[in-house]
Order: structure tokens, then sequence, then C-alpha cells
């Protein structure tokens, strides 16, 4: 264990049907290096059920609904990926505009397989460098990104990789980031 993230405070946005590794290896690596990790959603349940690679994964609790919290309340945000959670997250205008407070205000952001969905719809990732799951290339390079291949990468605090296979490379990247704090986009 590390403090490298003392005293930070990680917002991690999902919905139901969350690919569930993509949120429990992420959120352990968080709270290893000392952060305080807040599962929100928008869900009106106290529990989510996730995704686990290919059926219904565990039920988690919700630490927080989305209508009770501020993005100026955290430090940092961790969008998990599954194909469900951010479709459902990018058509809620609440979730779109609690993830634009992030990118607007150049917190970093960390998005993993199909995450960077959400990202899309605030309007931020022109001209960023990006990865995702490969089949939301396309949705990338047409909102403007730098689209490529590649384990992890990063771009001014923006955190993005491609599937669960990259998770030590990404949460690795997540951690530094976001000890590093806000960057000018």
């Amino acid at each position: 264990m590390s403090d490298k993230l003392k005293g930070k405070k990680v917002a991690v946005l999902v919905e139901e049907g969350f690919e569930q590794v993509e949120l429990t290896k992420p959120m352990q690596a968080l709270k290893d290096a000392g952060a305080e990790a807040d599962i929100i959603s928008p869900n009106k349940n106290s529990e989510i059920k996730a995704w686990n690679h290919t059926d219904w994964g565990d039920k988690f609790k919700v630490d927080k609904k989305l209508s009770d919290v501020k993005a100026e309340d955290y430090n940092a945000l961790l969008l998990p990926g599954g194909v469900m959670n951010p479709d459902k997250l990018r058509a809620n205008k609440d979730a779109v505009s609690f993830v634009n407070k992030f990118m607007e205000a150049g917190k970093p952001v960390a998005a993993i397989c199909h995450g960077p969905w959400t990202l899309i719809e605030t309007g931020k990732v022109q001209g960023k460098k990006m990865t995702s799951y490969p089949s939301l290339q396309t949705d990338l390079k047409n909102a403007g990104a730098d689209w490529v291949d590649q384990e992890v990468v990063v771009d001014k605090g923006l955190v993005t990789s491609r599937n669960p296979d990259d998770i030590p490379a990404f949460n690795k990247k997540m951690v530094e980031e976001f000890a590093e704090g806000r960057h000018n986009r």
C-alpha cells in the first residue's frame, strides 16, 4: 500500500451493466494508493449489477446517487466499460454534464474499454490521443480524437485503455495521473 493518492476523492461513475473487473481492479488500485473512491450512479437502486464477461455478474452497493453529488467534490473520475454501462450513461444528460465538468476543469479522467463512449458526448475529445475497445475507434475518430491501438494512452490527464487485459498498465497510469492532479487541456 502506498499513499500516492492519500486525501484524493475519486468518483467512479457507473450504470447497470458495467464490466465487473473494470470496476473492481481499478477501485482496488485506487484504494491501495490511499484514495477514497465512491461508486456513483444515476440508477435509482441502491445496488447495481455488473456484467462479467458473457453473463451478469455481482451486485455492487451504490455509495452515492448522481443527483446528490457534484464534480467539484472529487479530484478525479473513473469510467469503467462494459457495453450497456456507457451506452446508458451517454444518453443521460446529468451523467454527461457530470463527466463534462471533470473535462472542463482539467481534472484527471480514466476510461477503459467502452468507457470513452461517455466522453464523446462531452464534446471534449477532439484532438485528444486516445484508445478504447476497437469497436469504438470510428466513434472516437468521428468525434475528433486521434485513436491508437495501444495498451494505455495518456493525454494531459486523460487515461484510456482497450480492454480488461490492459488493466495492469491502466491502473499504473491512472494512479500516476490522479496523483498529479489537474492538467491544462
